[in-house]
């Protein structure tokens, strides 16, 4: 690729505001050979600050292979030492950059859903630990996009506020304005969304409401809450498609019924719809309602690390809720589903109208 996000500067971005790396600290990366050029930059960001950058670089068609090679006693488990591993760092960062988007299409769901329930323990042990995830570009998430390469090099340079002169003075502007919205929602009781397809009731009096500035996911752009887990009644339609492990799912509706999911239906993808939904008892409870307000991010482009920070739109995460929201669903599933409100919808707090484009 002949441009895109510096990665000097983003590795600076990653150090000094998603993961505020400090001398002596062990930071586990985890991405693929396509991301070279930044972990190239992130070892020696982090070598600058005294810290110990631990890289664990795979093939991009790991993944695949391991679902496809192993044996039913791996699938019900993992590696002890990888569980070790995550508990003695302080930090751990998620790069995605894959080759193909679509390399576990033809994976049985039932065997992705078999494997995080086995794994549960591990991705508890890492959201344990201070965390960030983000994205390198590449040519796989350009065609998914419907991007050319440069066209969505500049897209993930603006969703980064990398193209700012400041990027870290900008991610603060955001966290602010963020605060002031958490806060006049702090005192809400009921959520309502409704759109085409979609008028869905939610109770989140007593919860949490927590300011995603780029401190986790990079980029962010969203405050979100975990709703009371029985309190969901109605129906939404989410209208962006979603790729959950490279697995295209389109137009998902789903009825609640007393918070759990009592109908569910996909245009496509809907065998992994309902395999997610039988990943354990959780699955079928919202874990998480939250609001994109990252206005560098302006259409959907398959990735939902971004999709769901856009500006305009909502999100209903079915499965593990966080519990600094007060929120206590247990599920080995997170799925975070967009419903896009920017062409006539509407979300109200208490019956005031909440803007969010």
């Amino acid at each position: 690729m002949t441009a895109g996000p510096d990665p000097a500067s983003f590795a600076s971005l990653l150090c000094d505001w998603c993961l505020e790396v400090q001398p002596a600290q062990q930071v586990l990366i985890g991405t693929t050979t396509l991301a070279e050029p930044l972990v190239l930059a992130l070892h020696r960001a982090m070598l600058e600050r005294r810290a110990w950058p631990l890289l664990r670089i795979s093939p991009s068609a790991l993944a695949e292979d391991f679902y496809r090679a192993a044996a039913p006693a791996q699938l019900d488990s993992f590696a002890p030492l990888e569980l070790q591993e995550i508990e003695a760092a302080d930090a751990f960062l998620r790069i995605d950059a894959p080759a193909n988007t679509r390399a576990l299409a033809g994976i049985d769901p039932a065997i992705i859903q078999r494997a995080a329930r086995a794994r549960q323990s591990v991705q508890e042990a890492r959201l344990r630990r201070r965390w960030c995830a983000t994205l390198w570009p590449t040519p796989a998430l350009a065609q998914q996009a419907g991007l050319s390469e440069r066209d969505y090099e500049a897209f993930v340079t603006r969703a980064l506020f990398l193209d700012q002169p400041d990027p870290i003075d900008a991610w603060a502007s955001l966290s602010t304005r963020q605060a002031a919205l958490a806060e006049r929602l702090q005192s809400a009781r009921e959520i309502q969304i409704q759109a085409e397809g979609t008028d869905l009731r939610l109770r989140v009096d007593g919860r949490r409401w927590l300011n995603s500035d780029g401190r986790r996911n990079m980029p962010s752009g969203e405050v979100f809450t975990g709703p009371l887990e029985r309190s969901a009644q109605g129906y939404v339609r989410f209208t962006i498609p979603s790729s959950p492990r490279g697995v295209n799912v389109e137009h998902v509706e789903l009825t609640f019924v007393d918070g759990e999911v009592v109908a569910a239906r996909a245009e496509r993808g809907d065998a992994y719809l309902h395999a997610a939904l039988a990943t354990d008892a959780g699955a079928r409870f919202l874990g998480e309602l939250g609001i994109g307000t990252n206005t560098g991010i302006d259409r959907p482009t398959g990735s939902i690390l971004f999709d769901e920070k856009m500006a305009g739109t909502v999100h209903l995460a079915l499965g593990r809720s966080y519990p600094e929201t007060g929120a206590t669903n247990t599920a080995a599933l997170h799925w975070d589903l967009i419903c896009d409100l920017r062409g006539g919808g509407r979300l109200t707090a208490d019956g005031e109208p909440i803007e969010v484009q």
